[in-house]
């Protein structure tokens, strides 16, 4: 998440290393540590929000077997028997 970070701070910056963040020439970005540190705890919060979709979609059944329950049960089936469970076991937060 540190590289990812840095990256949306400086536009500058083609690669990081363990030792510093360079631009395409090779040349060392000097970096603010402290607004790295909070684009880091932003980007973790946003992660941390996403959850319950992560959680969702490591649920639900292969897009296969959805649509094989679509086309043998309806759409209402579906929604009912498929979707409501997972949403119901993982809301969305707020």
């Amino acid at each position: 998440m540190r590289l990812q970070a840095i990256v949306n701070l400086y536009s500058e910056v083609a690669h990081a290393k363990q030792d510093g963040a360079y631009d395409k020439h090779g040349n060392l970005v000097a970096i603010d540590e402290a607004k790295v540190k909070v684009e880091q705890e932003r980007l973790q919060a946003a992660y941390n929000a996403q959850a319950y979709a992560r959680s969702r979609q490591a649920e639900y059944p292969p897009l296969a077997e959805q649509l094989d329950h679509i086309y043998h049960n309806g759409i209402a089936s579906w929604k009912a028997n498929v979707v409501k469970p997972v949403k119901d076991k993982y809301p969305k937060p707020g």
